[in-house]
Parts: C-alpha cells; sequence; structure tokens
C-alpha cells in the first residue's frame, strides 16, 4: 500500500484544496469551484482542473479572497505541517477598519455622535454640514 501522500504530477483543484485543509471536504471544494469561488491563475475554473507547482490559486472564503501558490501537489489529506509545505500562503492581512463598521442586530440605529465616530474611522470628510457645496 503506497502511504506516499506526495503527487508526482498534477492533481485534481478540488483534492488539491481539500487535501491542503482549505476545505473540511472533498464536497465543499467542489461546490465552490462550482459557484466560481476559486481562480486558477485569474481564470474560475471547474472541479476537475489540474493544477501543479507555481500556479497561482484565489479562493473566495466569507467575502475575502484567500492567495495560494503551489509548491507542491497532493493526492492524500495532510496534517497542517505538510500542508503549510504544499502550499505558500500569499493572503494580504484582513483590514482591522473592516469589522469596525459592523454593529449588533439589535441596535437600531445609530445616534449622532455614534454616526460621527463610524465616519471618523472610515476616514471620511469632517467638514462639517455644508462641507459638498
Amino acid at each position: 500500500m503506497n502511504t506516499d501522500p506526495w503527487a508526482r504530477g498534477p492533481v485534481r483543484i478540488d483534492s488539491w484544496l481539500w487535501a491542503v485543509r482549505v476545505f473540511k471536504t472533498r464536497s465543499a471544494a467542489t461546490t465552490a469551484c462550482r459557484a466560481g469561488h476559486v481562480r486558477l491563475n485569474g481564470d474560475r475554473v471547474k472541479a476537475a482542473q489540474t493544477v501543479k507547482i507555481g500556479d497561482e490559486l484565489r479562493i473566495r472564503i466569507s467575502g475575502f479572497d484567500r492567495i495560494l501558490i503551489v509548491r507542491q501537489t497532493l493526492v492524500k489529506r495532510v496534517g497542517a505541517p505538510l500542508a503549510a509545505v504544499a502550499a505558500e500562503d500569499r493572503t494580504p492581512p484582513r483590514d482591522p477598519m473592516a469589522a469596525a463598521g459592523l454593529r449588533d442586530r439589535g441596535a437600531g440605529r445609530p445616534t449622532k455622535r455614534e454616526r460621527r465616530d463610524i465616519d471618523r474611522l472610515r476616514g471620511r470628510d469632517q467638514g462639517g454640514e455644508h462641507s459638498d457645496r
């Protein structure tokens, strides 16, 4: 029985995404490919598309793009240390300001003071009442 997880050639993209632990199941990876959330070198791909060493993948997860470079091809799911070797993560850090605009569902409309604080956080103009004229 062959227990070597490393592939010698190209492998299916859905299988590789599952093997490097981007998705919990292969069917979730297949669904993401079908929905157009996976791009290989800038092009949308189907689940059966093959990846090879050096390819760039952009995966849309939870509203953010995750950028991965294929360093090794895998045929079996591996642990996190080996998965880190197989995929180089070039995802830029998330903007902490993006989460600042979220409000609790039952909080209602912001008060004038809260709105001004939100505007200040988002970097909007502080010109006053008639700043657009």
